[in-house]
């Protein structure tokens, strides 16, 4: 087989609407009958093998914890050294395999989940992580689709990127999978951000061992069900379920443990990069360490802005998916001069949010992940409640009887470092600082040094000049940086995601940059006629 293959260009999936009588509603609807109706038992995925270790753990919707969707097998140490095992055993021909058979498996994966398997990884998404049809679109569907086709263009443009070549000569650049297996630790709240780790590095010939979210796995086994569908060969993503300390102490001692791809909590990714650090001397080669972690997104307001652009700005970018997007405006700085009209029409557009289960498509707003995190949450609620500081204008009740739900709360601070203007909180909280209109630069100031953390924001104006000093002021502060929106949507292709500081290593995900942390390059050079003495020119006598 020979040729320079052209793959097929990329283009943004569409996002179905879900409207009454559409038909992908009612494939939707029909999904998640199907899923509420029985239990099932999911097995881990190893070398090809379903595992089960018989110590299991429920899997309930998070808007209706005494609803059982099924189990899952958790794995042991023993378990991450066969998946390991198993990686390294299917390594030889996976990474031998020419590249545009790579790219057909991931662009078949991408198909079946825009066709078949659409509204049923839709729904579970909407069961497992609690979000509603939209989100679930967006998300794993839309997204994950999104991220497979781009990548796949991306994997061939590095291949195509090649050197000059003088003469006599041919230089050419191999772009060689990493010597070992690659450790993809992935997140409850995109589907897609857990397709995309394994499957990214994946495609460019290396081999995974894939520990998702506890409260992921659910949606994470129809992933694998379309992995095994789309071609992916035994062995090259094995999907496993320990606990993250287990995880590390096999993997991060592992002599070919070549790189991680993280998405998760930056206290975590720390811990991590330490570890690793400390083993160093252990690896045959230096892993490559690719994470993207918290956030304390921020919306500012310059005096100039659109009142109804700042609320929508607002109400969108704090309580979608409850806030649990690693891009959530989490905290606000409005200018006094619009904060009455601000406050009014924001304090209505809460009050009309319908709260409850995903299965009712009318709720904008549906359950947290867990308990832990309704707990968490709750008590920044009551901490603010009993602060001379802080005002709550909407919100501050929760409910956990049925399912871990906060209702969307704003708390408005006059102490602009208080703790929820600086901590990353991951729910559906929002506070905002109100500042003297005529103090936007000091503002901006402001927003750049309260947190560590660096991954979106946002500043919403008219005044062209007021938006360019907040571009300049703010360029460290966000990885992704929005004008006159809110901080969150990232799309694939567009809008390449990540963040620096505390934020992660910005090795944007949904860009070329993101595939070349999974290659290691070998230059090549070829030389045509030998030279046969060792003399130079300049050495002969004149």
């Amino acid at each position: 087989m020979n040729g320079f293959f052209k793959v097929p260009s990329p283009v943004n999936e569409p996002v179905l609407n879900y409207a009454p009588g559409s038909k992908e509603r009612k494939d939707l609807k029909d999904a998640l009958t199907e899923a509420r109706s029985k239990v099932i038992d999911v097995p881990m995925y190893i070398g090809g093998q379903e595992v089960r270790s018989g110590k299991t753990m429920d899997m309930r919707p998070p808007h209706d914890h005494q609803h059982l969707l099924g189990q899952f097998h958790i794995s042991d140490a023993s378990h991450v050294t066969d998946a390991i095992n198993a990686a390294l055993a299917a390594k030889p021909k996976w990474e031998a395999l020419t590249w545009e058979q790579r790219a057909a498996i991931f662009l078949k994966a991408a198909d079946l989940i825009a066709g078949p398997f659409r509204a049923k990884l839709n729904a579970a998404t909407m069961l497992g992580q609690s979000k509603n049809a939209y989100q679930a679109e967006i998300d794993s569907a839309c997204e994950f689709i999104d991220f497979l086709r781009f990548n796949v263009n991306f994997m061939s443009q590095i291949y195509s990127e090649q050197p000059q070549s003088g003469k006599g000569m041919w230089n050419r650049i191999e772009y060689r999978p990493l010597e070992g297996f690659i450790y993809a630790l992935t997140p409850f709240n995109f589907t897609a951000i857990a397709g995309n780790l394994p499957t990214s590095a994946a495609m460019m010939g290396n081999v995974i061992v894939w520990k998702p979210s506890n409260t992921q796995v659910y949606s994470a086994n129809v992933l694998m069900e379309v992995f095994k569908l789309a071609g992916v060969p035994d062995g090259v993503i094995n999907l496993i379920y320990p606990s993250g300390p287990v995880a590390a102490e096999v993997v991060f001692n592992h002599p070919d443990f070549a790189g991680i791809h993280f998405t998760g909590s930056t206290g975590v990714f720390q811990d991590i990069w330490k570890t690793i650090g400390n083993n160093i001397h252990k690896y045959k080669t230096y892993p490559r360490i690719v994470g993207e972690t918290g956030g304390k997104d921020y919306i500012v307001a310059h005096k100039s802005a659109n009142v109804d652009a700042v609320v929508t700005a607002l109400v969108r970018g704090a309580f979608e998916y409850q806030g649990q997007k690693c891009s959530a405006a989490s905290r606000a700085y409005i200018p006094s001069n619009m904060w009455a009209e601000v406050k009014e029409k924001m304090v209505k557009d809460i009050a009309s949010f319908s709260v409850g289960p995903v299965e009712d498509f009318r709720n904008f707003v549906n359950a947290v992940i867990d308990e832990k995190s309704f707990d968490k949450l709750a008590k920044y609620i009551d901490e603010a409640k009993n602060d001379a500081s802080c005002e709550i204008v909407a919100g501050g009740t929760y409910n956990k009887s049925k399912g871990w739900f906060i209702d969307p709360t704003v708390i408005v601070t006059s102490n602009p470092k208080y703790t929820t203007m600086c901590e990353e909180l991951f729910g559906p909280v929002l506070t905002i600082y109100v500042y003297d209109a005529d103090k936007f630069e000091e503002t901006l100031e402001l927003v750049d040094s309260t947190s560590e953390y660096a991954l979106t924001g946002a500043v919403l104006a008219q005044d062209r000049y007021a938006i360019d000093m907040a571009t300049w002021k703010l360029r460290n502060s966000a990885g992704n940086f929005y004008i006159n929106d809110k901080p969150t949507g990232a799309v694939v292709g567009q809008q390449p995601f990540g963040g620096a500081r505390a934020s992660g290593t910005n090795d944007k995900a949904g860009a070329m940059i993101n595939l070349m942390r999974w290659v290691s390059q070998r230059t090549i050079k070829e030389t045509f006629v030998s030279p046969e003495r060792y003399e130079y020119e300049f050495m002969k006598e004149a």
